[in-house]
């Protein structure tokens, strides 16, 4: 258990202290093997359940112990709680784990705690915004602004929602007779050639472009989206609608503002064997001329807060903060206001994000229209379980598959 212990607090460190993604500290650290799932599994709890460890921690604690012992105690408490390891294993390969990594004099601290942490109840706070914001792991701004946008009780069942099912995207190859096949347990999806699985492993068919990974409301937008000539997909990285949009438009313009994340793109539609993806360094908030009036439709992936993707990218829940949205909004409006000028007339503006909250999608939309009656809003519907807003739809952790993403069609008329 020791290793598993190390190698879980050796990567967590790299997100706590070095704010490096969880995918990448992943990536760049070396897993002892026999335990690499596990390890990875508890990563992402732990830094899922965040919040709810922290409450856990500062109940029993006079004083907020150092980042590094912080991390031990998480790793401890997750694989209690939500692994169901001895109590008594748990503690022995904490106290080891600290001796380690040469914080041999916080040794009995650990183990003091966590023998407080087994014979103790910690009650939830009173108030309520914190209360659900311990509960799930949420950040207090966001519980507030959710309940605030969906009221209390539609908030909870979006918060509760989890999503431990894989999504598969296949192209080339008929998905359901490959997985059958293989041996594999499916759920099949409304949206074509996508599947859902339970503990899938990728294997060497991911290289050779077989399938992908893809979230289902990420591919239920691609599916909204109305085949044409000239698309551009104006913030793209890594590139997976692009993918998705190539087979429904003869080219696709993909493009993203940092060279390494343009590169992204490159492999990913070199993986998926993709000739009609030409990619651009480009800055969405900064006019191109020569793509004014040029596309049949732009896609704007808006950057967001992503907080309808946090079961899928936890570190969010320990990264973003308030202003961070505020911010967000500005640069989302920044880019609509420059990339609506690449639409031909009679062609559309397409605006989708990974968000939950209401002032970045709906609202969003609502201050563009104001300011360009040269748009109008049209009907979208999804055969993937989702809530209307206005012409607009929404998908939501609790009915769309554990994840939340909003889509908005818009038509340039004049």
């Amino acid at each position: 258990m020791i290793n598993w212990f190390y190698d879980c607090y050796q990567i967590l460190n790299k997100v706590y202290s070095d704010k490096t993604f969880v995918k990448q500290a992943i990536s760049s650290t070396f897993i002892e093997e026999k335990n690499r799932a596990l390890t990875i599994k508890t990563v992402y709890g732990v830094l899922d359940k965040d919040i709810e460890l922290s409450y856990c921690i500062s109940a029993l604690c006079d004083k907020n112990p150092k980042l590094a012992i912080r991390t031990i105690l998480k790793i401890s408490l997750y694989a209690i709680k939500y692994l169901d390891k001895h109590g008594y294993a748990v503690t022995k390969n904490a106290v080891e784990l600290t001796k380690k990594l040469g914080k041999g004099g916080a040794a009995g601290f650990v183990n003091a705690f966590l023998r407080k942490y087994l014979s103790t109840e910690i009650p939830l706070p009173k108030d309520k915004f914190e209360m659900l914001s311990v509960k799930y792991s949420y950040p207090l701004f966001m519980v507030k602004e959710i309940v605030s946008d969906y009221g209390e009780q539609r908030a909870e069942k979006i918060m509760a929602a989890e999503n431990a099912k894989t999504s598969l995207a296949f192209y080339e190859t008929d998905g359901e007779e490959y997985l059958k096949e293989k041996g594999y347990t499916y759920q099949k999806t409304p949206l074509n050639n996508v599947y859902l699985l339970d503990n899938f492993v990728r294997n060497a068919d991911y290289d050779k472009g077989v399938y992908t990974y893809q979230a289902i409301g990420s591919a239920a937008i691609c599916d909204m989206v109305e085949p044409c000539e000239k698309l551009l997909d104006c913030c793209a990285a890594p590139g997976g609608k692009s993918i998705r949009l190539s087979y429904k438009c003869d080219e696709v313009y993909s493009c993203d503002v940092y060279p390494h994340r343009v590169e992204l793109i490159n492999e990913y539609a070199e993986r998926m064997k993709r000739k009609n993806i030409k990619t651009f360094i480009l800055n969405g908030k900064e006019n191109e001329p020569s793509f004014n009036d040029f596309f049949d439709a732009v896609l704007c992936d808006a950057p967001c807060s992503g907080s309808g993707v946090m079961n899928d990218n936890p570190d969010i829940k320990i990264n973003r903060q308030e202003e961070n949205v505020t911010e967000l909004c500005a640069e989302q409006i920044n880019i609509l206001n420059n990339v609506c000028k690449y639409v031909k007339t009679g062609g559309y503006l397409y605006y989708s994000t990974c968000s939950l909250l209401k002032r970045e999608n709906g609202k969003n939309i609502e201050r563009f229209l104001e300011n360009h009656d040269n748009f109008v809003p049209e009907h979208v519907n999804s055969p993937l379980t989702c809530e209307k807003d206005g012409e607009s739809v929404m998908f939501l952790p609790d009915i769309s598959g554990g994840n939340g993403f909003f889509f908005a069609k818009l038509k340039r008329v004049k």
